[in-house]
């Protein structure tokens, strides 16, 4: 199968290259170099509005939501620009999650209500899905919710829940029938993160990075019709959620840049006064993970262009999300190699500036950012459901056993 862009991709690229160049803020640019993971919520909110005032909001979108009509490969090319040039990739847990499920499951007033502000960047959400003890098995989750008049009322605990204590709401899996077998009695709903009987917690990690936090919530009170879809179908929504954007697992975007970053920080390492990207052994190591990051994207190209596969769509996403982080695992140990020691100097998350000292530089502009970048990479294999659950979900699906 041919997946060479078109003539009319190439001029829409280039397209998209001068409009990023042209309104991309430097500052945005340079702390998404050093800090890339996560973005800076100020420098996210700031840089979707700049999309959506374009109209590239949410690309992936239906046209009557907001949407491009963009094909795939337009949409691939869209996406490769953007990290190409150390910008934001728009938000995850926003126009990449939440929005998708209320288009398709969402009453009309849900979608009037939540879908132009999380277009312009004006809400900030956030995932609560995992739990001290329903992890990568979400069927086990026993945060519940009952409807008490025409409130729902929350009790529970979630865990690792990206951006909690900067987003302005969430969308929570709850277990509101608990006579109903595991997957049935899960509902979704949407939650103002500054409800009363919601206590954020910050878990620090080993990068330094506040991101990731616990959630209590003690008897939160959500009206009625903030139930997305159907009560008991949250596990159907959820799998939806996943299915929507079988791609992104595999964090192609992100690796490429990655792999480029690798590359520049060996022509500006020597050993033995070569060049360590020129030499040998350094070169084999680039090129096999760049030929293994190449099969990664063609594998992503082959969905983008429809190609038909006798696969489930869950075993697609396991797989690719096994391929992608563990690649993210792979460009990152390459960074540190190619740093040797300097690898160690360490700068905590939002320290993007390296010290200076009458107008030099100490550092390389390369060098801040690259130790946390290889600790967050660690726990790729893990969030978003463990590599041996992945691998279970293939052996299942892909092949009945």
């Amino acid at each position: 199968m041919h997946f060479e862009p078109s003539p009319g991709d190439a001029v829409f690229r280039a397209e998209v290259r001068q409009f990023i160049r042209d309104h991309l803020p430097g500052e945005i640019a340079r702390r998404s170099y050093i800090c890339s993971q996560p973005p800076d919520i100020v420098d996210y909110r700031r840089w979707q509005r700049i999309l959506h005032d374009r109209g590239w909001g949410a690309p992936h979108w239906p046209v009557e939501h907001g949407g491009t009509g963009w094909t795939a490969m337009q949409q691939h090319l869209f996406m490769e620009e953007v990290y190409r040039a150390d910008a934001i990739d728009y938000g995850w847990q926003g126009t990449h999650m939440i929005g998708p499920v209320l288009i398709a499951f969402g009453s009309e007033a849900q979608k009037r209500r939540f879908l132009p502000p999380m277009l312009r960047g004006e809400e900030i959400w956030c995932q609560g899905f995992s739990e001290p003890n329903a992890g990568s098995d979400l069927a086990s989750l026993r945060t519940r919710a009952e409807l008490e008049g025409d409130e729902w009322v929350i009790h529970g605990q979630k865990i690792w829940t990206s951006d909690a204590s900067e987003a302005d709401w969430g969308f929570f899996l709850v277990r509101t029938d608990p006579a109903a077998k595991p997957q049935r009695g899960i509902s979704l709903l949407l939650v103002p993160m500054n409800a009363a009987g919601i206590r954020i917690r910050p878990i620090e990690v080993l990068n330094g990075g506040r991101d990731l936090n616990e959630v209590f919530l003690d008897g939160v009170r959500v009206p009625r019709d903030h139930l997305v879809g159907e009560a008991g179908q949250g596990w159907t929504y959820a799998k939806y959620l996943l299915e929507k954007e079988r791609t992104a697992s595999a964090y192609l975007y992100r690796n490429k840049r990655e792999l480029e970053k690798a590359k520049e920080i060996a022509r500006g390492e020597h050993a033995g006064g070569v060049r360590l990207i020129d030499t040998p052994e350094f070169a084999r190591k680039i090129a096999r993970v760049e030929a293994d990051l190449l099969a990664l994207e063609w594998s992503v190209l082959r969905i983008l262009a429809g190609e038909k596969n006798l696969h489930d769509a869950q075993a697609i996403v396991s797989a690719l999300k096994i391929r992608g982080s563990e690649m993210q695992q792979r460009v990152a140990e390459l960074q540190i190699d190619a740093l040797g020691p300097r690898a160690l100097r360490v700068f905590r998350q939002g320290d993007c500036s390296a010290e200076v000292i009458d107008g030099t530089p100490l550092w390389p502009a390369y060098i801040p950012g690259r130790l946390g970048q290889f600790l967050y990479a660690r726990a790729a294999t893990l969030y978003g459901g463990t590599r041996e659950v992945q691998k279970n979900i293939i052996a299942r699906r892909a092949f009945g056993l």
